[in-house]
């Protein structure tokens, strides 16, 4: 890598070309992708760069994208031994008599929470929803006050829930937004459980039923989530897909058609792979400049990364992205090692900058009494 030198304080690196981008929101990149959904969003998993977004932060309707914040507060309680997959719910008649999408229990019967779990995911039972609702909460109105309570701790701040499985109310709403961070949140803190998105059927009373999510049919490397659809949301779905080691979540809601929510999901799924990519920049410990040192023992100190850093590359923007290392300097001695002093600004035109933290990469002792005087007087003859 080579350096264009400037005059200190600034240093620029060039030639990055195909390093660096992005690691939040890409402002401008949804203009180039259009849809008929009438709230989107997409979003890398590992480095939080917003591919795409439409109407994200906007209140909607979920229908039975609810259900993940169920099956959230569901693993929750497995992961803490509070219940286990063997264990057995009480069916009431208000879970029975419940309408909509059916895993179709029977009143009085009592389910394993392992059937409840496949019941709501695959089949997307309303049923199954009441009877881990009133299991979990007492009944289902404390039990949805309970899902906005630890909605809003897990950062889905535009979420109001008045049930478990999505029904209707003018007062239940989310957002895309929320919902990609409720998957995200899924598929993070329970790995071992995650499984149950992907898979395409289940049978239950011997009644067999496949999952409604059409991507999972579809050999595009997604693995889950949760289809919604009522009259009054349109038909939407949050996915996600995996290729390689690269993630991303996408949300789609208000499409008038199953046909639109299958093709316009993939579609959104394959601009946001074929489009961009993630590189890492920069290894954690890597030296990217030296800054100059006033009256220290040694005339540099190296600038390194604390971390890696992965970000987020629109392929078509490589060649015009840039890095510049910017401190105050020179920097006076003593330095300690891991003092931050300088930053790291990436950018590319149209396109927000990012900072990144450059700390000291060893210790810079002070110069004795002499070599202070030493350095102030040649400093006076020269000029500086």
């Amino acid at each position: 890598m080579t350096l264009s030198r400037i005059p200190s304080p600034t240093r620029v690196i060039a030639g990055l070309g195909v390093l660096v981008a992005l690691l939040f929101a890409l402002p401008g990149t949804s203009a180039a992708f259009e849809t008929s959904a009438k709230y989107a969003y997409l979003v890398d998993m590992q480095t939080g760069a917003v591919l795409f977004e439409k109407s994200a932060a906007e209140p909607m309707a979920p229908a039975s994208m609810t259900k993940m914040m169920t099956i959230y507060m569901l693993f929750e309680r497995l992961k803490d031994g509070r219940l286990t997959t063997d264990t057995m719910l009480p069916v009431s008649e208000t879970a029975w008599r419940m309408a909509g999408s059916k895993t179709f229990v029977h009143i009085g019967d009592k389910v394993k929470v392992d059937d409840l779990i496949r019941g709501i995911i695959v089949q997307s039972g309303n049923d199954a929803c009441v009877v881990a609702a009133e299991a979990m909460g007492g009944s289902e109105a404390a039990f949805a006050e309970e899902m906005t309570k630890r909605a809003r701790e897990i950062g889905m701040t535009g979420s109001r829930f008045k049930n478990s499985n999505g029904w209707p109310d003018p007062e239940h709403v989310t957002t895309a937004r929320d919902l990609a961070v409720l998957a995200k949140r899924t598929i993070l803190d329970f790995p071992q459980y995650y499984p149950y998105y992907g898979e395409t059927e289940y049978t239950y009373n011997n009644i067999r039923q496949a999952n409604r999510n059409p991507l999972l049919y579809k050999n595009i490397g997604v693995d889950g989530l949760k289809t919604g659809h009522t009259d009054i949301s349109g038909y939407g779905l949050t996915a996600s897909a995996k290729r390689g080691d690269r993630r991303l979540i996408m949300v789609i809601n208000g499409l008038e058609s199953e046909k639109a929510r299958a093709e316009e999901s993939e579609r959104l799924i394959e601009w946001g792979f074929n489009e961009f990519e993630n590189v890492t920049v920069f290894k954690g410990g890597e030296t990217i400049e030296s800054a100059e040192v006033w009256l220290g023992r040694d005339a540099t100190v190296p600038l390194v990364l604390e971390q890696d850093i992965l970000v987020t590359v629109p392929k078509k923007s490589r060649s015009q992205l840039k890095a510049v290392v910017q401190y105050q300097g020179p920097v006076p001695a003593p330095i300690t090692k891991g003092t931050k002093i300088a930053k790291l600004v990436i950018s590319a035109p149209g396109v927000d900058s990012v900072d990144v933290p450059l700390v000291a990469g060893v210790d810079v002792a002070e110069l004795g009494f002499f070599g202070r005087v030493g350095a102030g007087f040649k400093a006076l003859v020269m000029g500086h």
